[in-house]
């Protein structure tokens, strides 16, 4: 199976994103969906989310860092089912407000999870 660590999709008008083929078997348990750390979305599959983000996210109550990560991840969490055949989930209006995403989506594979960026946010961040 071909590795892929980015791909470009345009959103449907229901907006829909398409998880390619070759990735919809990370994403068997769902998705989860945030905001990123810049004017861009995190895309996790779910098992990843539960394992890995959300024991942090569970830190020190009274640890101010931890609180802010909070605020950060969870304003507008959004978890999704992608759906049968297509293997698609839908981006709610406000995170794509909140990333600059229209329709045309670019996904860079960060590690165990995805950045999903406009294209603008896309160019800025390859030309860094």
């Amino acid at each position: 199976m071909a590795t892929v660590d980015y791909f470009e999709r345009k959103l449907d008008e229901k907006r829909r994103l398409t998880i390619p083929p070759e990735l919809r078997h990370q994403f068997a348990t769902g998705a989860v969906v945030t905001r990123g750390f810049g004017k861009y979305l995190h895309l996790y599959p779910k098992d990843v989310w539960d394992r890995r983000v959300e024991p942090r996210l569970d830190g020190d109550i009274l640890d101010e860092k931890i609180a802010d990560l909070n605020v950060r991840f969870r304003t507008g969490k959004v978890e999704a089912e992608p759906d049968g055949k297509q293997g698609r989930i839908t981006l709610e209006q406000h995170l794509l407000d909140y990333s600059g995403i229209n329709r045309e989506v670019v996904a860079v594979g960060v590690g165990q999870y995805w950045r999903l960026m406009s294209p603008k946010e896309a160019n800025k961040a390859a030309a860094k």
